[in-house]
């Protein structure tokens, strides 16, 4: 899977929604649905029987639903990250989330297993955030409140595993059957659980 840009893609609990297509309620009905119980109790640990995006209250919350499927190991803010960083091992946002246009309220890197950099993003704003992907042509694995960005490889087939989704906004993007492909927020956009080449 190839992140354009090279994209050098605590135990918080995680409240889960029957929401797809990124917290959406306008998509002609197929993948909306309201917040559940269970996303707006700050104890709920387990997935709702609508099988939505997970959610994330803040950075310490991502890396705990990351490590439930790949290593998130020893997260730093973004910022703290950048200082000792760069070359191959830049992770993805460091501009971006400094732009207001991509509705990024914080932004913080982890490491796989393999040392590779994994951003995380909580987005305040996933409407911005999708259409700042569109007109950037960048693709992402997101939640309903936050994207993750893996670079190596062992670690993005691990998330395939999980509940997040592939933002993709290529018009030739197809899904192979079997998986689902959904509406995103932004027309042109597109949601799935395959995460593509």
């Amino acid at each position: 899977m190839r992140f354009r840009k090279a994209l050098t893609i605590g135990a918080t609990l995680i409240a889960f929604t029957a929401v797809t297509g990124c917290g959406s309620n306008d998509d002609k009905g197929e993948n909306s649905g309201s917040e559940s119980p269970a996303a707006s109790s700050s104890g709920s640990t387990g997935q709702d029987a609508g099988g939505g995006l997970p959610k994330a209250a803040d950075l310490a919350s991502i890396a705990y639903y990351v490590n439930k499927y790949t290593s998130c190991l020893d997260l730093k803010t973004g910022a703290d990250y950048d200082v000792n960083h760069d070359g191959d091992r830049t992770a993805w946002g460091a501009d971006e989330a400094a732009d207001p246009s991509w509705g990024i309220k914080e932004r913080g890197v982890c490491s796989d297993g393999s040392g590779a950099p994994v951003a995380l993003l909580s987005v305040a704003d996933m409407k911005k955030f999708q259409t700042a992907a569109k007109a950037n042509n960048d693709k992402f694995l997101v939640g309903q409140d936050f994207a993750v960005i893996p670079v190596g490889s062992q670690a993005i087939q691990e998330l395939q595993k999980s509940e997040l989704l592939f933002l993709t906004c290529d018009p030739d993007f197809s899904a192979p059957s079997g998986f689902q492909k959904s509406p995103a927020l932004v027309d042109g956009c597109a949601l799935s659980n395959y995460f593509g080449d």
